[in-house]
């Protein structure tokens, strides 16, 4: 990437983010002027590789994006930042803060399932679905999967104004919403007031 399209991706993505240079510099190790430098005076001509790939990690981007490698055969998902809640709830609100990309094969998708333009990734916080799912975590989840059929399954809902992941299942008067921790009661609530974002396809967590 020629050094002036690196700096116009960098300012695009400050932008989309409302993210401040001196932010960033600190985040890089440098001194405060330095993204400012940089963006400015064009000093230096091209980010280092270390610099750059902070910055992508950061927004949740692939490198390439700042003129780092294509990584071929992978698809990029979005991922929400903004965490679903295994526990006392996560405000729907804060949906609207940044996305962060993840990469998946094409094949993990098609095995799931799953097409890319209808997969997202939420964090999962809280305990209330230990075992199955454990605070950090991250899901895959299926948009196009929201109907409650069967023995039901594990979906991210918006419910009483939070968003938050629970296992759903029809169930007599309404929907039951299940922790599977069993120290969490299970509820009974109105299908009209259950907002169904999406079924849990995938997780992945750090070992």
């Amino acid at each position: 990437m020629e050094p002036e399209a690196q700096r116009a991706a960098l300012e695009a993505l400050i932008a989309e983010n409302g993210t401040s240079l001196t932010e960033l510099s600190r985040l890089l190790g440098r001194n405060a002027a330095y993204l400012q430098q940089y963006l400015v005076r064009g000093t230096p001509r091209l980010l280092s590789e270390a610099d750059r790939a902070l910055l992508a990690r950061y927004f949740g981007v692939a490198e390439a994006r700042l003129g780092g490698p294509e990584l071929e055969g992978l698809v990029e998902v979005a991922r929400l930042d903004v965490g679903a809640s295994a526990g006392p709830g996560g405000l729907v609100e804060r949906e609207a803060r940044r996305r962060r990309g993840a990469q998946f094969s094409p094949e993990l998708l098609r095995a799931l399932g799953v097409r890319p333009e209808a997969a997202s990734m939420i964090r999962v916080q809280g305990d209330s679905m230990m075992p199955t799912l454990e605070d950090g975590d991250e899901i895959l989840v299926d948009r196009d999967r929201r109907r409650i059929e069967g023995r039901g399954g594990v979906f991210v809902v918006r419910l009483d104004g939070e968003l938050m992941v629970k296992r759903l299942r029809a169930g007599v008067g309404g929907i039951e919403v299940i922790s599977d921790n069993p120290d969490w009661e299970m509820r009974v609530v109105p299908a009209k007031a259950l907002d169904v974002v999406g079924r849990v396809a995938w997780l992945g967590r750090a070992v």
